[in-house]
């Protein structure tokens, strides 16, 4: 695919509400924003959605008195507000809708003794683990994955930004994977993990 070279005639096009620019717009977005979408979501209907409101928010700011001025940064407007709408989506469908919230279920009375068991067999075996990782590692990952702090927090608290914040914890990923690794029963011959 070919880069449009927008330019201030383009920008201006858009904001009159030219009818032929605003084809070739979202024609050009379209097919920008389905690779990306595609592969970030498996339905049709959601990649639709996020496409027609990211079109919505980018005509509207276009249109508005503080909108785009410089034409070179249309694309990456256009991108970092499919973004936060991507985000938004996420979340939305993260959060239970008031319909599940109001439904009662019904408790499950049986007791599953060999499920708590392996909980808490795994729960004591990470402890372990983790008792045996240097401090910067534990803290982080404690932060991150048992706490589920908002990473902008934690990236303040380590004094990084967000994408040396995924180099720290890669690496504290895999120094757990060693440890756990090394602390493995030998397997007999043949078995595989």
């Amino acid at each position: 695919m070919q880069l449009f070279p927008f330019d201030d005639d383009y920008l201006d096009r858009l904001r009159r509400r030219d009818f032929k620019t605003e084809q070739h717009f979202v024609a050009y977005f379209t097919k920008l924003l389905m690779i990306k979408l595609r592969s970030r979501l498996r339905s049709s209907s959601a990649v639709e959605d996020i496409q027609q409101e990211t079109f919505v928010r980018v005509f509207n700011t276009l249109r508005s008195a503080t909108g785009i001025r410089n034409p070179g940064g249309l694309g990456a407007f256009v991108n970092s507000v499919c973004n936060n709408v991507l985000l938004e989506f996420y979340r939305a469908s993260a959060k239970p809708t008031q319909d599940d919230e109001n439904i009662a279920e019904r408790p499950d009375l049986t007791i599953d003794l060999e499920g708590a068991l392996v909980t808490n067999q795994i729960r004591e075996r990470v402890r372990e683990i983790l008792a045996r990782l240097p401090e910067k590692d534990r803290r982080l990952l404690r932060a991150v994955f048992f706490e589920e702090r908002d990473k902008d927090e934690v990236c303040e608290e380590y004094g990084v930004d967000r994408d040396y914040l995924r180099v720290l914890l890669h690496r504290a990923k895999q120094n757990f994977r060693v440890i756990y690794m090394e602390s493995q029963p030998d397997k007999a011959p043949g078995m595989e993990q």
